[in-house]
């Protein structure tokens, strides 16, 4: 590689992070609420839980969201306590399957970003209403909450409503993330009553593409000791277009020449860009290729991306659409309206935008959790699934990455066929399976695939978890 280029290619980088790059598309920041209605005071649910004066039930009652706006939908909300040091809190959202809870499996649903709420995924892509005002929901047809018993999580700790009283109760790490995920699933446990479920899985997208693995891990590792905390039956991870192995998936040139985007001058400004990316991660330099990262595809306001001054697109969830689509517009209303802050016990907590997760998570941006994988592929089902339409993790650079793995069946994988996956009669997407290791591909979507396809995407969902 010329090493001007290199050089000049990690400045213009820093300058560019510094700049504010972030995944700024789907992610804005959310104007402070108003004043007017009270709203009530935070919940705290895991001083309740331990006060052995109150039962669960009581609790679970103190956590119900109470208000006509949410369509006499079952769910509960609060906040859990994961590190008492610095008050770090977990927002949750829980929604009881609205057939057969009981046995239904639990899934929990971990938003990407760094640093983005997982109201996202349930008001834009899979919960059981989207916003159609701030005081108005309508009901989505295909919700994983008719089948699945689903916990949203504004992970970690200063995404959305999750907060911490000082900057050392946010994560720097997986190791961080997985540990307050962890924490907050054993009170959930504890809380509600999910032993006669069918078992639990972590689902998401995006760089949940990590967090996802981490906790698996993490349970994993817990749950081997003779005398786990408490026991939660972990069944599989199911993760979409999801960011796990940056130094395999940093091959943006090649799929954007394949596309039409960018010519054979602008294969080459990626091609030097991305090794230079790939020399930082391999020096384990993980500042520098997070820079250059966030300068090859994000982009900000004030700094264009190359992406963006060679084809001229600022969306990258969907080729197919080339500018910003602003479709969060009523959720972030919705989340600072007075009246639904009290009915999700939040009070006057701010809900938080992505900047300050995304900054002390940088150094984690392009680690890799592939070794965390291969293990849990020994053990868990790993379902990959990429919408085929994504920009900034499409699915060729999964594929690379999931080529790399090493693990039971790795070789098979290499060699199996895809499937053709209809449903209805209509091809939904193609299925390639070996060992514990299932990648699925969803035709006709983007990034966020649960918006573009619902169907098929409750579909697949309900097919792996049953």
């Amino acid at each position: 590689m010329n090493i001007v280029n290199h050089c000049l290619f990690l400045i213009i980088a820093a300058v560019a992070y510094d700049s504010g790059f972030n995944f700024s598309g789907i992610f804005p920041k959310v104007n402070s609420y108003k004043h007017g209605t009270d709203p009530g005071d935070p919940l705290f649910v895991t001083p309740l839980l331990n006060n052995q004066s109150i039962s669960r039930q009581q609790v679970r009652a103190m956590a119900r969201v109470v208000g006509k706006q949410f369509l006499k939908v079952e769910s509960y909300a609060g906040y859990l306590t994961v590190n008492e040091t610095y008050n770090s809190c977990l927002f949750f959202w829980y929604f009881p399957a609205e057939r057969n809870a009981r046995i239904a499996p639990v899934l929990l649903w971990l938003q990407g970003g760094p640093g983005a709420s997982s109201l996202i995924g349930l008001f834009i892509e899979n919960g059981p209403f989207k916003v159609i005002s701030p005081m108005k929901l309508q009901k989505r047809k295909f919700s994983w909450t008719s089948t699945q018993n689903v916990i949203f999580i504004d992970n970690p700790v200063g995404a959305g409503f999750s907060f911490a009283d000082d900057d050392q109760g946010y994560a720097r790490n997986e190791r961080d993330v997985a540990e307050n995920l962890y924490k907050a699933m054993v009170q959930l446990y504890k809380l509600f009553d999910w032993s006669s479920s069918s078992g639990f899985w972590i689902t998401g997208e995006s760089y949940a593409g990590k967090y996802i693995p981490a906790l698996a891990f993490y349970l994993h590792q817990v749950q081997a000791d003779q005398n786990p905390m408490y026991n939660i039956p972990l069944k599989g991870l199911i993760i979409g277009n999801g960011l796990s192995d940056p130094v395999h998936q940093l091959k943006y040139g090649d799929y954007l020449y394949q596309l039409g985007l960018i010519d054979d001058n602008g294969l080459e400004k990626f091609h030097v860009a991305e090794a230079a990316a790939v020399d930082c991660i391999q020096r384990r330099d993980m500042e520098c290729a997070a820079d250059i990262f966030y300068s090859l595809i994000l982009g900000s306001a004030s700094t264009p991306s190359l992406f963006t001054n060679l084809t001229g697109f600022s969306w990258y969830y969907n080729y197919m659409q080339s500018q910003d689509v602003d479709f969060i517009a009523n959720l972030a209303s919705f989340v600072q309206t007075n009246v639904n802050r009290r009915a999700l016990h939040v009070g006057k907590k701010s809900f938080n935008d992505i900047h300050k997760v995304k900054k002390l998570l940088k150094n984690d941006m392009m680690d890799s959790v592939a070794p965390l994988i291969e293990e849990l592929l020994k053990h868990y089902i790993v379902c990959i699934y990429a919408g085929q339409l994504d920009i900034i993790v499409p699915y060729p650079l999964i594929r690379n990455f999931l080529k790399h793995l090493q693990f039971p069946g790795s070789e098979d994988y290499k060699k199996a066929a895809r499937r053709i996956w209809k449903v209805d009669g209509e091809i939904a997407g193609y299925v390639k399976q070996a060992g514990n290791l299932i990648e699925i591909l969803i035709r006709n979507a983007g990034h966020m695939t649960p918006l573009d396809q619902p169907k098929w995407m409750y579909e697949m969902i309900t097919l792996l978890t049953h």
